[in-house]
C-alpha cells in the first residue's frame, strides 16, 4: 500500500510547513551555510536549493519504483497526477507559492507523471510485441 503513495507529495508538504510556518521573509532564500571553495569563493547553500535537491532525490526514487511492476502502480500513477494538479492549482492560485522554488517542485512532479506514463506505455508496448511473436499455427493439430 505505501508503494502506492507517490513521494513526491513529500517536497509539497514541506513547502507548504516552511513556506506557511515561517511568517514574514521569504524563507526559501535564507542561507544555511556558506562552503568554502578552494577558488576562495563562498558558496551559499540556501534553504530553497536544499528542497529542490531533496526533490530531486524523490524524483529519482519515484522514476525507480515506475520502472518496477508492482500492484500499486495504477494507483501511484492515479495519485501522481493528482498531486500534479495539486501543485499547478498551488502555484497559480497561492501567493507564497509563486516562486521559482516551488515551480521546479511543480516541474518535477510533471517530469514524474511523464515518466510514469512512459514506463506505462513502454510495458504495453513490449508485451503487444511479444504476443505478437507467439504464432497460432504452432498451436494447430497437424
Amino acid at each position: 500500500m505505501m508503494n502506492a503513495i507517490p513521494l513526491t507529495v513529500l517536497p509539497l508538504l514541506a513547502y507548504n510547513l516552511i513556506g506557511y510556518g515561517l511568517a514574514g521573509a521569504d524563507p526559501w532564500v535564507r542561507e544555511l551555510v556558506i562552503v568554502p571553495m578552494p577558488s576562495g569563493a563562498g558558496w551559499s547553500v540556501r534553504l530553497g536549493d536544499v528542497l529542490v535537491v531533496f526533490a530531486m532525490a524523490i524524483l529519482y526514487v519515484e522514476v525507480k519504483r515506475a520502472a518496477r511492476p508492482s500492484r500499486g502502480a495504477l494507483v501511484n500513477r492515479s495519485l501522481s497526477i493528482v498531486v500534479f494538479i495539486a501543485y499547478v492549482v498551488e502555484f497559480v492560485a497561492a501567493e507564497a507559492a509563486a516562486h521559482s522554488v516551488f515551480f521546479f517542485l511543480t516541474a518535477m512532479s510533471l517530469f514524474d507523471v511523464a515518466v510514469g506514463a512512459a514506463i506505462r506505455r513502454a510495458r504495453q508496448e513490449s508485451q503487444l510485441e511479444l504476443e505478437s511473436r507467439v504464432d497460432p499455427s504452432d498451436d494447430a493439430p497437424l
